[in-house]
């Protein structure tokens, strides 16, 4: 399940403690479940962690906050999330839970809800051992948005992707299929124009309504749009093209459902391309760094080195190290 930060592997993950601040799930204005008091919150152990927890901010795309764990000599990224509520819960979660009414107003009135214990299950991400690049990823920082030339490219953003140790072993083993390829929904293996499709790590495959897939393509050397010419093209109208049927044979959703587009910058430096439901907003699916696979060919049909040569405007965060080189060449 690739992602933006797919953990290396070789780290136990740690045993949480549950939390008084886990939040329950929203309520639906047509809960009709019968009000009662609300049991107070109480925590419990079975084996503590015995580590330091730094609580980290929360996003849009997490129900709740990340949480920074250095485990023994071991720092780790603890992601904790509530996934959506699911049409074939519904029932049982309104006539199993209990509900403790906070506000009436008129016709309006707000509740606390308490699930049963199996339907208030938790996704748990695990990036360990993580990087200081990742411990930066999940911080509260200040973002801006810099506009990148051509020549900033070459003199700035490019020296220093190639400065950078980012691995890129795990997307490899994706595509030899020495890694979660019992995940795959499609793959085309020719070198030149093929792909592997599978889901992103942010997604629970239980429901299309937060559909998220990654297209990684099996051609080395493409480091982002900045990389695409017209060559490419029949790369990415392959990507395009099958993509959209796989999902279509797979979990029934055409193409008019879909949002397909490349970010710049994007988290790794390998071509790939995200496939998500279009109600879904997604994490970094903002006209700020989102571009839409559509849109990248049409720019390339018009002029084969659109991207080598145009502006691209993208947000970096305040501790990213491209920032620095942008400040630190006058350009911020």
């Amino acid at each position: 399940m690739p992602s933006s930060d797919s953990p290396p592997a070789g780290c136990t993950p740690p045993t949480l403690t549950p939390s008084p601040f886990a939040r329950h799930p929203n309520v639906p204005p047509a809960a009709t479940a019968n009000p009662q008091p609300a049991p107070s919150p109480q925590t419990t152990s079975k084996r503590p962690v015995a580590a330091t927890a730094n609580y980290l901010p929360e996003t849009s795309y997490s129900a709740l906050p990340d949480i920074h764990k250095q485990l023994v000599d071991q720092d780790a990224v603890v992601i904790l999330e509530k996934p959506p509520i699911t049409e074939d819960t519904l029932t049982e979660l309104f006539s199993g839970s209990t509900l403790a009414l906070d506000m009436k107003n008129d016709i309006y009135s707000t509740y606390r809800l308490q699930p049963p214990p199996h339907l208030n299950e938790m996704k748990v991400t695990v990036v360990c051992p993580a990087t200081e690049k990742h411990l930066k990823k999940y911080q509260r920082q200040e973002s801006y948005l810099v506009e990148e030339t051509a020549e900033d490219y070459s003199s700035i953003t490019l020296p220093y992707i190639e400065s950078q140790s980012f691995s890129l072993q795990w997307v490899y083993n994706i595509l030899e299929k020495k890694a979660e390829a019992e995940k795959i929904v499609y793959v085309d293996p020719d070198p030149d124009v093929g792909f592997v499709l599978l889901p992103d790590l942010k997604w629970n495959q239980k429901q299309v309504d937060d559909l998220y897939l990654i297209a990684i393509v099996h051609q080395k050397g493409i480091r982002s749009i900045r990389g695409l010419t017209a060559e490419h093209l029949p790369l990415l109208k392959n990507v395009f093209q099958k993509g959209k049927e796989a999902i279509m044979e797979k979990y029934g959703l055409p193409a008019s459902k879909l949002r397909v587009y490349l970010h710049y910058q994007p988290s790794y430096y390998h071509l790939h391309v995200h496939f998500t439901m279009l109600g879904y907003e997604a994490p970094g699916c903002g006209v700020e760094r989102a571009h839409l696979l559509g849109d990248v060919i049409q720019n390339l049909q018009s002029n084969p080195d659109y991207y080598k040569s145009h502006t691209l405007s993208f947000p970096l965060r305040a501790e990213d190290g491209l920032l620095t080189k942008f400040r630190e060449a006058g350009k911020i």
